[in-house]
């Protein structure tokens, strides 16, 4: 945990010593995210879950919304990794997709059901991909380089723990 509240977990940072264990770890991570995410927001009341968990950033309802959307998008980055030979990846805009009514006013228990459902699919697939399927890799058109599936694995992994933090860390500073 750092003090920084944009990153209460630390920056992302890529271990290119990858094994079969560190896989693992992070699937783990993967499987876990859903549960550790909704007890994070469990018993919040809807001023609670309008809250920004840090000045000038999204609220709680935002976060929430945000995660199975982000995730979303990487599982069909997934897919789109083992099933074609390096495909471009559609980057979106977080910031607007945030500001849609949907993710800034809707209640968040759809996006929550979306995150258990989505994450068990995503997770029967992780579970069966090969390290030669780890390695293969997207372009990203911002990032202007290939990320391999091992390097969106970890990235995805620390995800889910990021914005979990970002919600536990706005309870704990605020007696929640």
């Amino acid at each position: 945990m750092t003090d920084d509240l944009r990153y209460p977990t630390g920056k992302f940072t890529f271990d290119p010593n990858v094994t079969s264990q560190k896989r693992a770890q992070s699937i783990a991570t993967i499987r876990e995210a859903p549960a550790a995410f909704r007890a994070a927001v469990s018993g919040l009341s809807d001023a609670q879950l309008n809250t920004p968990y840090r000045p000038e950033g999204w609220t709680v309802r935002q976060l929430v919304h945000h995660v199975p959307e982000s995730h979303m998008n990487a599982y069909t980055r997934f897919k789109l990794g083992i099933t074609e030979d390096t495909p471009t990846i559609k980057p979106y805009d977080e910031n607007l997709w945030a500001a849609l009514p949907d993710a800034s006013k809707a209640p968040i228990d759809p996006s929550l059901a979306l995150m258990d459902a989505l994450h068990a699919r995503w997770v029967a697939l992780l579970e069966t991909m090969t390290p030669e399927q780890f390695g293969r890799t997207v372009f990203h058109p911002e990032h202007k380089r290939e990320l391999s599936l091992d390097w969106m694995l970890q990235l995805y992994g620390w995800h889910g723990r990021h914005h979990t933090a970002h919600i536990t860390s706005l309870r704990s500073r605020n007696g929640w």
